[in-house]
């Protein structure tokens, strides 16, 4: 090839472009809007029922720091101020409730055709082997003694949320 004679890149680029439109017709068109409505996304709703003021706090810290939105309560007294504005997706419970226990809380959801499918977790101290079993009969998906293990608890409520997702 001698210097200063310009080469004609014409028909290479030519049949560059086309090879390059085939192929991207060929690929997979993704839709925008499925993208948009994965970047929307609520974030997953828990309701903490938990009469101490401290243990409702860490578990609300804990799972606000890990992009859950929290709604928490005392007893089962305060729970009609937060079940109607919008959808719970995982319950953690505690047993040793005043007024209406978390047993009694359990089977009141149980007995409800849209709350029996929300997941239901108890936290609590009182952890005998007869505790445990009625949580379990009661509908709950998983029964962690207090005090408990913080990696445990974002696992299993990480785990439950996807799963139902």
């Amino acid at each position: 090839m001698s210097k200063g004679k310009k080469i004609n890149t014409r028909d290479f680029v030519d049949k560059v472009k086309r090879m390059a439109k085939d192929r991207m017709s060929e690929g997979k068109v993704v839709s925008l809007d499925s993208f948009r409505g994965l970047q929307k996304k609520e974030p997953h709703r828990i309701l903490i029922i938990e009469d101490d003021e401290t243990m409702r706090a860490a578990l609300k810290r804990i799972f606000v720091a890990d992009g859950f939105e929290v709604v928490t309560v005392a007893d089962g007294t305060h729970l009609t101020q937060v079940m109607d504005d919008s959808p719970i997706d995982l319950v953690i419970l505690d047993i040793g409730l005043p007024w209406i226990n978390g047993f009694e809380l359990a089977q009141l959801m149980k007995e409800d055709p849209e709350l029996r499918k929300i997941p239901l977790i108890f936290v609590s101290g009182r952890a005998t082997d007869l505790d445990m079993r009625k949580g379990f009969e009661l509908g709950a998906v998983d029964y962690i003694k207090k005090p408990f293990d913080v990696e445990k608890i974002r696992k299993t409520v990480q785990t439950l949320l996807h799963l139902n997702s």
